[in-house]
């Protein structure tokens, strides 16, 4: 039951952010909507190298796909941490012994 809650907790909390970070993308579009509309045609400009640099759409994507890999690496670390941990755990290391071949 306790899980359960929890997890009602966690998808509430994820929706919220879900709605704020709507909210804001939205504001964002109005905003730059209204600068276009108001700012005079920018010449471009020659940027040296800029065919090299990635673009915006693959920093986010690289940044993330890092996030990821790091986070999966932390996890499997304190799975990890907690298992070397569970003999220490009063009645976890208990039932691991008697649950050995032995």
């Amino acid at each position: 039951m306790a899980t359960n809650s929890i997890q009602e907790l966690q998808e509430e909390f994820l929706n919220t952010i879900r709605k704020g970070q709507e909210t804001w993308v939205e504001a964002i579009r109005t905003w730059v909507e209204t600068v276009q509309s108001m700012a005079p045609s920018v010449p471009s400009m020659e940027v040296p190298l800029a065919d090299k640099l990635p673009g915006p759409e693959e920093v986010v994507t690289g940044a993330y796909d890092f996030a990821e890999k790091l986070l999966a690496s932390q996890r499997q670390f304190a799975e990890e941490w907690v298992k070397a941990m569970a003999p220490l755990v009063p009645g976890r290391g208990e039932q691991k012994a008697e649950q050995s071949p032995g």
